[in-house]
Protein backbone atom coordinates (compact mmCIF):
# COMPACT_ATOMS: atom_id res chain seq x y z
CA UNK A 1 0.00 0.00 0.00
CA UNK A 2 1.38 3.20 -1.14
CA UNK A 3 1.53 6.55 0.86
CA UNK A 4 -1.50 7.97 -1.07
CA UNK A 5 -3.61 5.01 -0.08
CA UNK A 6 -2.63 5.07 3.28
CA UNK A 7 -4.01 8.86 3.27
CA UNK A 8 -7.07 8.20 1.66
CA UNK A 9 -8.02 4.71 3.64
CA UNK A 10 -7.18 6.46 6.42
CA UNK A 11 -9.56 9.21 5.73
CA UNK A 12 -12.33 6.37 4.87
CA UNK A 13 -11.90 5.63 8.74
CA UNK A 14 -12.42 9.03 9.94
CA UNK A 15 -15.74 9.13 8.11
CA UNK A 16 -16.75 5.84 9.47
CA UNK A 17 -16.37 7.14 12.82
CA UNK A 18 -18.80 10.18 12.05
CA UNK A 19 -14.92 12.68 12.97
CA UNK A 20 -15.52 14.56 9.47
CA UNK A 21 -17.27 17.22 8.15
CA UNK A 22 -17.52 18.39 4.46
CA UNK A 23 -18.85 21.23 2.26
CA UNK A 24 -17.78 24.97 1.92
CA UNK A 25 -20.14 26.58 4.03
CA UNK A 26 -20.05 23.80 7.07
CA UNK A 27 -16.29 23.45 6.79
CA UNK A 28 -16.14 27.29 7.08
CA UNK A 29 -18.61 27.57 9.92
CA UNK A 30 -16.53 24.77 11.87
CA UNK A 31 -13.08 26.69 11.39
CA UNK A 32 -14.78 29.71 12.93
CA UNK A 33 -16.28 27.68 15.70
CA UNK A 34 -12.46 26.29 16.15
CA UNK A 35 -14.27 22.73 15.51
CA UNK A 36 -11.75 21.58 13.06
CA UNK A 37 -8.10 20.31 13.65
CA UNK A 38 -7.13 19.47 9.87
CA UNK A 39 -8.52 20.96 6.60
CA UNK A 40 -7.95 18.41 3.18
CA UNK A 41 -8.91 20.69 0.07
CA UNK A 42 -8.99 19.28 -3.51
CA UNK A 43 -6.29 20.58 -5.85
CA UNK A 44 -8.51 21.33 -8.34
CA UNK A 45 -11.60 23.74 -5.96
CA UNK A 46 -12.20 26.80 -7.71
CA UNK A 47 -9.83 29.59 -6.55
CA UNK A 48 -12.89 31.25 -5.01
CA UNK A 49 -13.12 28.54 -2.33
CA UNK A 50 -9.51 27.91 -2.12
CA UNK A 51 -8.98 31.21 -1.30
CA UNK A 52 -11.74 31.78 1.28
CA UNK A 53 -10.84 28.04 2.95
CA UNK A 54 -7.15 28.76 3.22
CA UNK A 55 -7.83 32.40 4.96
CA UNK A 56 -9.98 30.98 7.08
CA UNK A 57 -7.50 28.04 8.37
CA UNK A 58 -4.52 30.34 8.07
CA UNK A 59 -6.23 33.31 10.40
CA UNK A 60 -7.60 30.82 12.73
CA UNK A 61 -4.51 28.62 12.30
CA UNK A 62 -5.72 25.76 11.15
CA UNK A 63 -3.12 23.41 9.76
CA UNK A 64 -4.62 22.38 5.88
CA UNK A 65 -3.35 20.66 3.12
CA UNK A 66 -4.28 20.85 -0.83
CA UNK A 67 -3.89 17.70 -1.59
CA UNK A 68 -6.01 15.01 -4.16
CA UNK A 69 -8.68 15.45 -6.60
CA UNK A 70 -12.03 15.62 -5.84
CA UNK A 71 -13.33 12.72 -6.76
CA UNK A 72 -10.03 10.94 -4.80
CA UNK A 73 -11.81 12.84 -1.76
CA UNK A 74 -14.99 11.86 -1.81
CA UNK A 75 -14.43 8.04 -3.14
CA UNK A 76 -12.36 7.37 0.13
CA UNK A 77 -15.06 8.27 2.40
CA UNK A 78 -17.97 6.74 0.39
CA UNK A 79 -19.29 9.99 -1.27
CA UNK A 80 -19.25 11.49 -4.66
CA UNK A 81 -16.79 14.31 -5.21
CA UNK A 82 -15.81 16.50 -2.34
CA UNK A 83 -13.72 19.76 -2.62
CA UNK A 84 -12.79 20.06 1.14
CA UNK A 85 -13.16 18.37 4.24
CA UNK A 86 -12.67 19.06 7.57
CA UNK A 87 -10.97 16.33 10.48
CA UNK A 88 -12.98 17.26 13.44
CA UNK A 89 -10.78 14.64 15.86
CA UNK A 90 -7.76 15.75 17.18
CA UNK A 91 -6.14 12.44 17.17
CA UNK A 92 -7.39 11.61 13.48
CA UNK A 93 -6.00 15.15 12.30
CA UNK A 94 -2.73 14.37 13.58
CA UNK A 95 -1.76 10.92 12.14
CA UNK A 96 -3.33 12.65 8.91
CA UNK A 97 -1.24 15.77 9.38
CA UNK A 98 1.93 12.96 9.72
CA UNK A 99 0.45 10.96 6.63
CA UNK A 100 0.21 14.15 4.31
CA UNK A 101 4.14 15.56 5.34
Amino acid sequence: MNKFDKILSFLGLAAKARKIITGEELVVNAIQEQKVFFVLLSTDASENIKKKILNKCEYYQIPYRIQFSREQLGHAIGKTSRVVIGITDFGFSKKLQELTE
